[in-house]
C-alpha cells in the first residue's frame, strides 16, 4: 500500500512538472526588405502558438532599442492558441541598415524559476533608401523645427563664476512671411546684446543674435542645465529654444596669501560610496563625512550626483572650523536590474580642493 500510495505521488509530480505553458514562433524574424526614410513607420507581425498544455502569457516585450515598439497581445492564450507581437519601426532620420531584436519573457517555468534566464530573442531587419535632403538640411539648420531655425540652439561652456560669455545664434527664415523675432524674459544672467536685423527677418533672410551668459549674475556653482525663449509668429511653431548647458567653478583668483592661509579645508570619510546588492524599487542610505580642517568657514556650495537616482543632503551647508557634517546619500533602485555606476561632486570654497569627486556604486538585482 505504501509503494503504491509512492507511486501515486511520483505520477502526479510527473504529470504537474509535464503541464507548462510553451510558445512557439511561425518565424523569428521579419525582413522589411527596403523601405523609403520618408515613408512613415512600418509594422511586422510576429504569430506565435502556446504549443503548451497550461495558459501562456506574454510577461515582458522589450525592445532592444528605443526605435522599435511593441504592440502583443495581452492576457492568457489557451493551449493551442495563437498571439501575435507587432514590431514598429521609424525609418526617418535612420537611413542604412537595421537589425533589432525584441527579448520576450513569459509564463514558463524557466522565467518564474530564474529572473536571469535567457528571454526569446525575435528581430526585425531591413534596409532605409536614405531621402533626398529638405531645404532646411541644405541650407544646414537641421536642429530645430518650424519655418523660423536656429542653426545651433545648444551651447555648452566651462567657466568662472566671475566670467561671462557671448554666444553668436544663426537664424534663418523660411517662410513666405515676415517673421517676428522676440527673447523673452530669461532672467538676468542671459541678455540680448546684438543682432544684424530688426524686429522681423524677411522670406529667405539669414541674420544672427547674439546673447550674453553672466556667471556671476547666475549665482550657482557646478552644472547648470538653463533654456532662453524667443516668442515669433512662425505659422508652425511659435516658441524657439536655445539651451545652456554651463558648468560654473569659482574663481579664487584674487584671494591674497593672509586669506589662503585662513582659508577653509576640506577633508571627507570617503572616496566611494558602494549600495552593494539591492532588490529593484527599493531605497537605501548612506552616510560619510566632511570635516573642515581650515580656519575659515567651510561653504558646500552644491551636492551634485552624476545620475539622477541618487540624492545628497548635509547635515550642515557652513561648516565652521574643526567642525564635522554629514552628508546623507540615497539612492532609489529602478525598476530594472542594473549596475549603476555615478560620480558624486562635493563643490566647496575650499580653493586647494573646491571639488571633491566621490564614486558611487549600486547593484540592482
Amino acid at each position: 500500500m505504501k509503494k503504491l500510495s509512492l507511486l501515486l505521488v511520483a505520477v502526479v509530480t510527473c504529470i504537474f512538472c509535464m503541464a507548462q505553458p510553451e510558445i512557439k514562433f511561425e518565424n523569428t524574424t521579419y525582413d522589411f526588405g527596403k523601405i523609403k526614410e520618408e515613408g512613415g513607420k512600418v509594422t511586422g507581425k510576429f504569430i506565435f502558438t502556446n504549443v503548451g498544455n497550461e495558459p501562456l502569457e506574454l510577461t515582458n516585450v522589450r525592445p532592444g532599442c528605443g526605435c522599435t515598439a511593441a504592440n502583443y497581445t495581452k492576457g492568457a492564450i489557451a493551449p493551442g492558441e495563437k498571439g501575435y507581437i507587432e514590431a514598429t519601426y521609424n525609418p526617418y532620420n535612420r537611413p542604412g541598415a537595421f537589425n533589432k531584436n525584441i527579448r520576450v519573457t513569459t509564463n514558463e517555468p524557466k522565467f518564474l524559476e530564474n529572473d536571469k534566464a535567457t528571454p526569446h530573442m525575435i528581430f526585425i531587419k531591413g534596409e532605409v533608401i536614405k531621402r533626398p535632403p529638405t531645404e532646411f538640411e541644405l541650407a544646414g539648420y537641421t536642429k530645430t523645427s518650424g519655418m523660423l531655425r536656429i542653426k545651433e540652439p545648444d551651447v555648452a561652456h566651462n567657466m568662472l563664476n566671475t566670467e561671462s560669455v557671448n554666444d553668436t545664434f544663426y537664424v534663418r527664415n523660411f517662410w513666405t512671411k515676415p517673421i517676428s523675432i522676440k527673447l523673452d524674459k530669461a532672467g538676468e544672467y542671459v541678455n540680448e546684446v546684438n543682432r544684424n536685423f530688426g524686429s522681423e527677418l524677411n522670406p529667405g533672410q539669414e541674420g544672427y543674435i547674439v546673447l550674453k551668459y553672466d556667471a556671476a549674475k547666475r549665482d550657482a556653482f557646478g552644472q547648470q542645465k538653463d533654456m532662453v525663449t524667443f516668442t515669433t509668429n512662425d505659422s508652425l511653431e511659435q516658441t524657439k529654444r536655445v539651451h545652456y548647458a554651463i558648468n560654473i567653478k569659482e574663481d579664487f583668483s584674487k584671494m591674497t596669501p593672509k586669506q589662503l592661509k585662513k582659508a577653509p579645508v576640506s577633508s571627507v570619510s570617503a572616496q566611494e560610496i558602494n549600495f552593494g546588492d539591492m532588490q529593484k524599487n527599493t531605497s537605501k542610505t548612506e552616510t560619510i563625512t566632511i570635516q573642515n580642517t581650515g580656519k575659515d568657514p567651510l561653504i558646500i556650495r552644491k551636492l551634485e550626483p552624476s545620475n539622477s537616482l541618487f540624492s545628497a543632503n548635509s547635515s550642515m551647508m557652513v561648516i565652521p572650523s574643526g567642525a564635522t557634517a554629514e552628508i546623507t546619500v540615497t539612492f532609489k533602485a529602478p525598476s530594472r536590474p542594473s549596475t549603476q555606476n555615478a560620480t558624486f561632486d562635493i563643490i566647496t570654497n575650499d580653493p586647494v580642493n573646491p571639488i571633491r569627486t566621490l564614486n558611487m556604486v549600486a547593484k540592482v538585482h
